[in-house]
């Protein structure tokens, strides 16, 4: 929806961190829906009412050559750092300090068995065990720690990551931060203030490749296209309740267009947001079993210009 690439994340009790990749200014926004959907829904299923997350999120801009891989570890590593496993704060500046001592085999052990059994983080995936869903993107990451074939990078990166239970991680990435924000090397680091200076139409005529990627439709060219694919006239099913191609314009104009719910209601004659919502969930879940609705998406999509 809002064109992020994620590349891990991990979700403890009372926090959570998550790597992505932005190609729009839209950062603030993607968060604040996030969060508020993850809310409203974790309240729905465990009957509770009010915040759920407390206070604003802190965002890190961070160098992916010089600091991707570390950081990603940083990320996976969160469910050993706790007191359960004998990793609390203190513990953590002994260790750091070089007078914690060397963990006995049996923390270890527990310390892995932790790690590789965390059903809330990407590492799993990372390391193969188990299937990476398909929002996920681990090569990125993988392939900062050497070639090979996949299974070869996956081993890899189980390794150095696991390396770190065993002999301690002797310093956090937080602790290199400039200015509390950018996380790289120096010359990153200038480049960054240089974006704060008003060089960012600058950089972006550097970089067309991801002046493209920020290119998103505008809802006309997905009315557009649907009535191509519909082979009719917007104004002739716009109001059809329930029609695949009314309710595939509000799934393309959220997802691949990034129209705001209450702007696609209006868009389809003053509908509530709630239900424009709700139309939008139940195309997606017709998808599945409707080969027909499958190709009428990757047709739109192609015709879009749109990653299918």
């Amino acid at each position: 929806m809002f064109g992020w690439v994620v590349h891990g994340y991990v979700q403890m009790d009372n926090h959570y961190h998550v790597i992505v990749q932005i190609v729009e200014a839209n950062l603030s926004r993607g968060m604040q829906w996030f969060q508020a959907t993850y809310s409203m829904g974790f309240n729905r299923r465990y009957g509770r009412v009010g915040p759920l997350v407390q206070g604003r999120f802190k965002a890190v801009m961070v160098d992916p050559v010089g600091w991707g891989l570390e950081l990603s570890r940083y990320v996976h590593l969160n469910p050993v750092r706790t007191a359960r496993m004998g990793l609390d704060k203190p513990a953590r500046q002994a260790d750091r300090l070089g007078i914690g001592g060397e963990p006995d085999a049996q923390q270890v052990r527990e310390r892995v068995q932790r790690l590789r059994n965390y059903r809330w983080s990407s590492y799993r995936a990372y390391v193969g065990l188990e299937k990476a869903p398909e929002w996920l993107t681990c090569e990125a990451v993988l392939g900062l720690g050497g070639r090979g074939t996949k299974r070869e990078r996956q081993q890899a990166y189980g390794e150095y990551v696991e390396s770190a239970i065993r002999e301690g991680i002797k310093e956090s990435p937080w602790e290199h931060l400039e200015g509390q924000v950018v996380l790289g090397t120096q010359r990153f680091v200038e480049e960054v203030r240089s974006q704060v200076r008003g060089r960012v139409r600058e950089l972006v005529r550097e970089q067309p490749q991801r002046r493209a990627l920020a290119q998103r439709p505008k809802w006309a060219e997905v009315v557009k296209v649907l009535e191509t694919v519909r082979a009719e006239k917007w104004a002739d099913f716009r109001d059809r309740h329930g029609d695949w191609g009314r309710e595939l314009a509000l799934y393309l104009g959220r997802r691949e267009a990034a129209v705001p719910l209450r702007e696609l209601g209006a868009a389809v004659g003053g509908v509530d947001y709630a239900a424009v919502s709700v139309a939008i969930k139940r195309f997606e879940g017709r998808l599945a079993g409707d080969k027909m609705l499958r190709n009428a998406v990757k047709k739109a999509k192609q015709l879009l210009n749109v990653e299918i």
